[in-house]
Formats: structure tokens, C-alpha cells, sequence
């Protein structure tokens, strides 16, 4: 006789099961400050650009290089000056760090990485559909590599289109236009990875059923993790754009049918 006593499910799961995906996007999330805290301590050394690109230099460089006016009118909308305070020496002194800035660290993950979580989100929400189309394709059978190859392929024909246009009178109008295409596109591909690492991860730490955009949420701030580990970051997030470039290609932004040269004949 079969057991009358329906399956729990994640939603009624009770038990501490339930915070498992709370507990692991905080951990994410506290990586992500770590990783932005030793990007900042190492500076903008090759190949580390994010330090300043994308968290900003350190705040003690950035007050010595203003006048003692600008730091004035800085300071006026600053009162706190939090980032100023919360300034400590590097306890490895012989690895090179400069001083950590856990406030700057904070503020460049709740600047750059909630606004690439909110992008992804927003792209998966706008177009539900065509993500779950592009991620099934991602996880099919070599769909990965596809994504990698094509990425490269159209980062290649790119490149080579915007060498051409810049002895035609059309560069300044076109160009642009390509670099928003490309950009668009690996933002949507990007999205679209953020899921698949977020269902591979929830697959492989057989974690509770949840919405859909939890494990995108958990995805997404695996991409940032990734984009200010200290000098592999910048390859780690050109990789992760490359593989969302050619998976967008190659799924027609997800597109059910998919990109096919038997389109060409009829």
C-alpha cells in the first residue's frame, strides 16, 4: 500500500532547510565584500583594474589627489566620513596590500553589485521565455563550449568590423551602435548564465525547491564574486561576457528555434 502522506515540498519544508538559501546568498554576498576589500588593498596593478575601475580607488588616494576646496565640498555631503574612519593597515604588510576599506568595499558592492543582480534579474523577468530557451540550450549537450566559441568568433568579427569602420565615414555613427548591440546582448547572456549557475548549484548542493529567481540571485552575485577576484577577475568576467555574447548569438536571445544555417535555404 502506498504511502498516503504526500511529499513536502520547499515551500513547507520546515526545519532549518528553509534559511539554506537565505544563508548561502548572504555568504555569497559577504565573499563578494571580502574579494572587493582585497581589490581596493592591492591597488590598480596589472592585471588588476578593478581596483579602480570598479571599486574605485582607495579612499585615501582619492582625498590626497584633491585640493583642500574639494575635499571641503566632499566633506560637506559626507558628514560621517565613514570611509575615512574605517581605514586599517594591511596585516600583510609583505604581500604588497595597502591599507583595507571595508566602507568602500561596502559601497562598491552595493553599487556594482547590485546593479549587475538588478540588470540580470530585470533581463530574466522581461523576458522569461526566451532565458529559459537560451539556459536549456546552455545546459544541453556542449552547450557551454557553443557559447565560449561563438563568443569568441563574434568578439573576433567585431572587432574586425570596428578596424574597417574607422576608415569610413560611417565610424562615429556606427560604431556605437555595435558596442550597445554587443553590450546588450552579453548582458542577456549573462542573465541567463547567472540562472544556469544558479540551477547547477542548487543541483549539485541538492538545495531546497525555490522561485526562480532565487537561484539567479545566487547566480548573479557568482558572476560578481568572480569579476573582483584579484587579478583573475578581469579574465573571469571577459569569459563570463564572451560565453553570454555567443550564447545569445547563437540562441537568437533565446529564440525557440535557435540559430540554424538552414535558414539560408528555403
Amino acid at each position: 500500500m502506498t504511502d498516503p502522506t504526500p511529499t513536502a515540498t520547499a515551500a513547507t519544508t520546515p526545519g532549518p532547510r528553509r534559511w539554506v538559501w537565505p544563508v548561502l546568498i548572504a555568504a555569497l554576498a559577504l565573499a563578494g565584500v571580502l574579494l572587493a576589500l582585497a581589490d581596493i588593498s592591492l591597488g590598480a596593478k596589472w592585471p588588476n583594474p578593478f581596483a579602480a575601475a570598479l571599486v574605485g580607488p582607495p579612499r585615501t588616494q582619492t582625498l590626497r589627489a584633491h585640493s583642500t576646496t574639494t575635499q571641503d565640498f566632499i566633506y560637506r555631503f559626507d558628514r560621517t566620513r565613514a570611509e575615512d574612519r574605517l581605514i586599517f593597515a594591511s596585516p600583510f604588510n609583505g604581500l604588497g596590500l595597502g591599507p583595507l576599506s571595508p566602507a568602500q568595499a561596502l559601497r562598491a558592492f552595493l553599487t556594482n553589485g547590485a546593479g549587475l543582480v538588478l540588470l540580470a534579474l530585470a533581463a530574466l523577468v522581461l523576458f522569461p521565455s526566451r532565458a529559459r530557451n537560451a539556459v536549456e540550450r546552455l545546459e544541453g549537450r556542449y552547450g557551454a563550449m557553443i557559447a565560449v566559441g561563438a563568443g569568441i568568433v563574434i568578439v573576433l568579427l567585431g572587432a574586425a568590423a570596428v578596424t574597417l569602420l574607422r576608415f569610413t565615414l560611417l565610424f562615429l555613427a556606427v560604431v556605437p551602435l555595435v558596442i550597445l548591440i554587443a553590450m546588450t546582448a552579453a548582458l542577456f547572456g549573462i542573465a541567463c548564465i547567472s540562472l544556469a549557475i544558479g540551477r547547477l548549484l542548487n543541483r549539485r548542493l541538492n538545495l531546497p525547491r525555490a522561485h526562480a529567481l532565487m537561484p539567479a540571485l545566487a547566480g548573479a552575485l557568482v558572476v560578481f564574486d568572480l569579476a573582483v577576484i584579484p587579478y583573475a577577475g578581469v579574465f573571469a568576467l571577459a569569459f563570463v561576457a564572451i560565453a553570454g555574447l555567443g550564447l545569445a548569438v547563437v540562441t537568437r536571445f533565446g529564440s525557440a528555434n535557435g540559430w540554424s544555417f538552414g535558414d539560408l535555404s528555403w
